[in-house]
């Protein structure tokens, strides 16, 4: 891999009509269609912590808002690039696309070796592999010979990685593709050295981006009842349920636009307890907005619309990324812990 400048995609790219020519036509795989952002230059996001977090987190509400199989595939690419840089300053190959898998199956661990040759192998099985049939490249979260955790690069195209079809029973996000892989001394790439993944403060910088995927695809699910509302006889009901969602999303949205700055004002600081708060706060926004939504429209948007069907069927199985009361719990501790109560004006 090679240090090259990092150029960042213009905002207007993110427009519904730039996006939609970009991805045009809309009924390919969501794998082919990362592949036309990348090569369109619109994987080149700010970083976060770098003065531009809000512009990197309103791009991924907007993917989202197109498709949230997508916005899996692009977020973890997007993040990829982010670790990278952060961790050891390097770029990626031209074109390549990436994903980040670093979630541990219960009981499985794969394995970071130094083979006799001094060349690094990975072997074992990791679960929930998005896209792993169709990029090129991964990060993946291993274990060491000492027991230590680490990150590793792998290119996908080798006979020692194995790409199957099981692991992802789930109808909702199906074009993620989020299946088992299986590693058998395929050769891999250290980076940084252990711990660097975890520890540094971009971990909690892109996991609080996730929540402006999840915010995205909040606003597209709303918008038909918004469309709805405008277009049709009053209806008082329905209108009081538009009314609780713009509460809901705008404060939601404010919240999102309060953690982008104080990333950015500072940027080496532990964002855990705001990554948490974003993220349950979100959460809850985004499943009242389909509850609502859903309970205003009726049957007929999730019998009929394709779009919004797919959006109904693939959110509630991305939010399942928060670990809700296990999250709860962590954020109530850390507020506990604090001399006085914290929501003064």
């Amino acid at each position: 891999m090679s240090v090259t400048a990092h150029t960042v995609a213009p905002p207007d790219a993110f427009g519904a009509e730039a996006l939609a020519a970009v991805l045009e036509p809309r009924d390919t795989s969501p794998i082919e269609q990362l592949q036309r952002l990348i090569e369109s230059g619109l994987d080149q996001l700010p970083l976060p912590g770098h003065g531009a977090t809000l512009q990197r987190w309103q791009a991924l509400a907007a993917i989202a808002a197109v498709d949230l199989s997508l916005l899996k595939l692009y977020e973890g690419h997007t993040d990829a690039l982010a670790i990278l840089a952060e961790i050891d300053g390097t770029s990626v190959p031209a074109g390549s696309s990436w994903g980040v898998w670093c979630a541990e199956m219960p009981g499985a661990r794969v394995k970071l070796r130094q083979a006799p040759d001094g060349h690094w192998q990975l072997d074992g099985r990791k679960a929930w592999c998005s896209g792993a049939a169709g990029i090129s490249h991964a990060l993946v979260s291993c274990w060491n010979e000492a027991g230590d955790a680490c990150l590793a690069s792998v290119a996908l195209a080798q006979p020692a990685v194995t790409v199957t079809r099981e692991g992802w029973q789930a109808v909702g996000m199906a074009g993620s593709a989020s299946v088992d892989v299986q590693f058998s001394g395929a050769r891999a790439t250290p980076v940084g050295p252990p711990g660097a993944y975890l520890a540094r403060p971009g971990f909690w910088h892109g996991g609080a981006g996730i929540a402006a995927g999840w915010y995205g695809a909040a606003c597209a699910v709303a918008g038909y009842l918004h469309a709805r509302a405008r277009n049709a006889t009053p209806d008082p009901v329905r209108l009081a349920q538009l009314g609780q969602i713009d509460c809901a999303l705008r404060a939601a949205g404010a919240l999102l636009r309060e953690g982008a700055a104080a990333i950015d004002a500072q940027p080496q600081r532990d964002a855990m307890e705001l990554a948490l708060r974003l993220r349950l706060a979100v959460e809850d926004c985004a499943t009242l907005v389909l509850q609502l939504t859903t309970r205003a429209l009726g049957a007929g948007p999730l019998c009929r619309d394709a779009r919004f069907a797919r959006l109904a069927a693939d959110l509630p199985v991305f939010l399942r990324q928060s670990h809700a009361e296990r999250d709860q719990a962590t954020l109530g501790g850390i507020v506990a812990g604090v001399a006085d109560h914290p929501w003064g004006l």
